[in-house]
């Protein structure tokens, strides 16, 4: 797909259906989640999936105080954006109640309330910068969503392919729909940013070479976000999917051939997420 502007892909995204619709959730047989095995050491994954997931109102609001967040068409796209992501976020957290992981009705309140101040001083900090920047940093916040978008996209395949759990899976294809539409609005609307300016361009790859990390694992803590990371890219097959549709995906974009930031940092979080022992966290009802 080629756009000439970003209300060209809004336009775009707008006409895509949604897929986690009252209807297809009525398709969903709860009642045989407990009739397939589920391996205990994705539990956690879920929860951090799930609790990412939820912190998107959060990131929302902190982007609507920015010029990116004051663009009309971004802003329109983020509207509907945050609204899917917190289905998907109650979804996850249905199934870990149907699996025997009794959750609290405010289990919103109480993830928001566990990010750190130091997270939300340094969310606001960044806020003021990018104000002083201007609409040029609205290519980096496009690369971080997109980035973000194709990283998430391949941890829900990969924890579908290695769960194998049928209920899982459906709810998993449906969810992915909407990640792909997701994924494809901040790629669209990054490369149109990035070849706008230079600047643009070499402030957006200063930033993700040297800053990037793995979606939640500033407000949720790089324990949680290295053993899910672990869990699910820890093998060969990991690695190759991260490298084939995420780096090499991202180094088509302008200004960031040769990019390697993705690779090394996962190789960090799966030699550190290997360390760390999640499960006792997490009891079942």
């Amino acid at each position: 797909m080629t756009f000439e502007t970003k209300r060209d892909v809004l336009n775009w995204y707008e006409a895509q259906p949604a897929s986690l619709t009252a209807e297809f959730r009525s398709t969903i047989d709860w009642t045989s989640v407990r009739k397939y095995p589920f391996d205990k050491r994705f539990v956690p994954v879920l929860f951090y999936m799930r609790d990412v997931e939820s912190l998107t109102d959060m990131y929302y609001r902190e982007l609507k105080r920015t010029p990116t967040g004051r663009d009309p068409d971004i802003r329109k796209f983020m509207a509907r954006w945050g609204e899917e992501e917190m289905v998907h976020g109650e979804i996850l957290d249905r199934f870990l109640n149907e699996l025997g992981y009794e959750t609290s009705k405010t289990w919103h309140e109480g993830v928001r309330s566990s990010v750190s101040r130091f997270y939300k001083a340094h969310a606001y900090a960044i806020t003021t910068l990018t104000n002083l920047i201007g609409t040029k940093f609205t290519a980096t916040h496009m690369v971080f969503g997109a980035i973000n978008e194709m990283t998430t996209g391949q941890a829900y395949r990969a924890l579908m392919k290695k769960a194998d759990h049928p209920i899982l899976t459906k709810l998993l294809r449906a969810i992915l729909r909407e990640e792909s539409l997701h994924t494809n609005f901040y790629a669209s609307v990054a490369r149109l940013e990035l070849k706008r300016h230079p600047m643009s361009r070499k402030l957006a790859r200063f930033v993700i070479d040297h800053f990037w990390e793995p979606v939640g694992g500033g407000a949720l803590g790089r324990e949680r976000s290295d053993y899910a990371i672990a869990q699910l890219f820890g093998d060969e097959e990991g690695r190759r999917s991260i490298d084939a549709s995420v780096t090499q995906r991202l180094a088509g974009f302008p200004g960031f051939a040769g990019i390697t930031t993705i690779n090394e940092t996962a190789e960090k979080c799966i030699r550190t997420g290997r360390l760390v022992d999640m499960n006792a966290r997490y009891a079942a009802a």
